[in-house]
């Protein structure tokens, strides 16, 4: 497929300023996105920004997916990201940057289906909103979680959790730890208190798991690690230690 040509009818394309190969376009108010061929000439990677849009930004970000893009999706085909972007100087404290694989963003499946598998989205992000090991079932679910076209977000970092609540009667539906999102684990921590047999697991991404019990007090254990009795601790201690975690 001859990318430039397909780029060059978008509607209001013009170069991207700052980074050759590249272009900038609108299609409506508040939409705004930018693209650059890959190094090789092959895929289109392309990013957005809703109401939010910061050209150094998207010129960084680009730049360092067209330099690593084998690297970024070396860990995983559907949602590679790879740790070591600086953002510009006064933007959010993104340190990865993520790359979205065809099977999972299916943009321009409806207008310009042919075009979809030679398009590799790009967006800044955080490194503790990745496991690398992201099934594409999985990869989906986070894709969606994340807005990632909200070009000034906070870190959603990456969390799994299981749980059931004797006092509230609520639980996971689901057979195995499911994602969700910290507040919901702040939430279900504060619920346990006066359930007895109320437990919380949360799992971060380097997959290790944490195992939450309320038997009069909040009780933490880490799971499968050698010599981790269950410590009493405090909600607030607790809420801060698993806060951490997730950021690791």
């Amino acid at each position: 497929m001859d990318l430039q040509a397909v780029v060059a009818g978008f509607r209001g394309v013009a170069p991207l300023p700052g980074l050759a190969d590249a272009w900038y376009w609108s299609p409506t108010r508040g939409i705004e996105f930018a693209g650059a061929l890959s190094a090789d000439g092959q895929r289109l990677l392309q990013l957005g920004g809703r109401d939010s849009y910061d050209h150094e930004l998207v010129v960084a970000t680009l730049e360092f997916a067209r330099e690593r893009e084998e690297k970024i999706f070396d860990r995983n085909p559907f949602l590679g990201a790879l740790e070591g972007f600086r953002a510009p100087a006064g933007r959010r404290r993104f340190d990865a940057v993520v790359g979205v694989a065809p099977e999972v963003h299916r943009f321009y499946r409806v207008e310009l289906p042919a075009l979809t598998p030679f398009v590799r989205l790009t967006f800044p992000a955080y490194a503790c909103e990745f496991s690398g090991g992201e099934n594409l079932g999985e990869a989906e679910t986070r894709y969606r979680m994340l807005r990632l076209n909200h070009l000034g977000r906070e870190p959603l970092p990456f969390l799994k959790m299981r749980f059931a609540n004797t006092r509230t009667g609520g639980g996971s539906t689901n057979a195995g730890r499911g994602f969700t999102e910290p507040r919901r684990l702040v939430e279900e921590l504060g619920w346990m208190e006066g359930g007895p047999g109320s437990f919380a697991e949360f799992e971060n991404r380097h997959g290790r798991v944490w195992r939450v019990e309320w038997h009069g007090a909040w009780y933490i254990a880490e799971s499968d690690a050698q010599n981790s009795a269950p410590r009493e601790t405090g909600l607030d201690e607790l809420v801060a230690f698993a806060m951490e975690r997730l950021r690791d």
